[in-house]
């Protein structure tokens, strides 16, 4: 039989418009390395070394025993729901309704459901730039336009109001932002989210905020989005403070009007969230289990406060300390290599010269993509240690 190169049938538009995952694409080529016996350190798919702690295994373990592992509500296991609004209320202050609550298949499928509520065709979306890549193929998906707005260390990498104010259009439907975010460590500052929600909310348009990295910050409490309206769409996930990524559980919280059109889509796209997954979620928000992801916080933020200063005595340049998340961006044209200030062949030199993944910022958007590099610190310590030597041998600092 012959191999099949091209699709026999004609694909989907969108196929073309969504581009590749460059991290994942370098995570193929390093595994290929690794393969042939190279000794990698990957420092870039942002995963916690860190897996779920004993108590969800017990409780995905007896979940299994009982045989609760049928269809559960789309919306999720209403106890679920509870023990994530208690969440609020004990770590952010805030009371949000258990009934606001969408259990999902990761936060992806919860941005997939919020684009697909939201996003007509040929509406623009307002999202900085840089960003999480698939964000602005969420939109794509529903037919939209993401309109990538460059934003840069003045900014912290984040929109501004007055980037709403300056750029919101006829076509413009709403906002899609990350506080800390996925590339570049930083946080919205509460006050500006604030005159965000009020810059979109004036001119009727959605707020979607992805805070599923908020229980990763290090210098000073987080503030949700929630606390500005009921209006404010947020987006969460177990993946990276409840360090459970493949589990594939994220969560929404929507307007209390929402939640009926949220349940419908989601009862048709995905039928629900693995039960399996949300009945082990319910042991994150027991006492001792929260004790393990604080002390593993601490332990990120620990890496973070050596990695940044590191990456600058290799000569990158760090211009916004990352306040959350496990990431930073940085820019690569002080290095001394002959790739400096191009990203996408530092990278590639920093892998096969000295066996450590970097992201380059292709990824994240249009805006000075070939000056920056993504690293993420979510491996070991003595990981981030070695990483650190082998590139001041390749750039002439050891």
């Amino acid at each position: 039989m012959n191999s099949v190169t091209e699709p026999l049938v004609r694909l989907a538009a969108r196929v073309d418009a969504i581009q590749p995952f460059y991290v994942m694409e370098l995570a193929k080529e390093a595994a290929l390395l690794e393969r042939a016996g190279r000794d990698i350190i990957h420092m870039g798919i942002g995963e916690p070394d860190f897996t779920a702690p004993e108590p969800v295994i017990e409780a995905a373990a007896n979940a299994l025993r009982r045989g609760v592992t049928q269809y559960t509500s789309a919306l999720g296991l209403h106890a679920l729901r509870e023990a994530i609004s208690a969440h609020y209320a004990g770590f952010y202050g805030i009371d949000v309704d258990p009934a606001r609550i969408v259990v999902t298949a990761g936060a992806s499928a919860a941005l997939l459901l919020a684009c697909a509520a939201l996003v007509d065709r040929d509406d623009e979306v307002l999202m900085p730039d840089p960003c999480y890549p698939c964000n602005r193929h969420f939109v794509i998906a529903a037919e939209g336009k993401p309109v990538m707005v460059p934003s840069g260390p003045t900014a912290r990498f984040q929109l501004t109001a007055a980037d709403v104010e300056r750029l919101w259009g006829e076509r413009t439907r709403g906002v899609l932002l990350a506080s800390p975010s996925n590339p570049t460590g930083t946080s919205i500052e509460p006050a500006e989210l604030e005159r965000i929600v009020k810059a979109v909310r004036t001119r009727g348009g959605f707020t979607i905020v992805d805070e599923i990295y908020q229980g990763l910050s290090y210098d000073a409490q987080p503030v949700s989005a929630l606390s500005f309206g009921e209006d404010v769409i947020t987006v969460n996930s177990f993946s990276k403070y409840f360090n459970m990524t493949g589990w594939r559980l994220g969560w929404l919280v929507v307007p209390p009007g929402m939640v009926g059109a949220f349940e419908k889509l989601a009862q048709n796209l995905f039928i629900c969230a693995s039960a399996l997954a949300q009945h082990a979620a319910l042991a994150c928000f027991e006492p001792q289990t929260l004790a393990i992801y604080e002390a593993r916080r601490l332990e990120f933020k620990r890496r973070r406060d050596f990695i940044a200063p590191a990456l600058e005595s290799l000569g990158f340049s760090v211009p916004v300390m990352p306040d959350g998340a496990f990431y930073v961006y940085a820019d690569c044209r002080g290095v001394a290599h002959p790739a400096a200030g191009d990203s996408a062949a530092l990278t590639k030199a920093m892998l096969h010269d000295a066996g450590v993944v970097l992201v380059p910022g292709m990824d994240f958007g249009t805006h000075a993509p070939r000056e920056s590099i993504r690293l993420s610190y979510a491996t070991a310590y003595p990981k981030l240690e070695e990483a650190v030597e082998r590139l001041a041998k390749l750039f002439g600092r050891s």
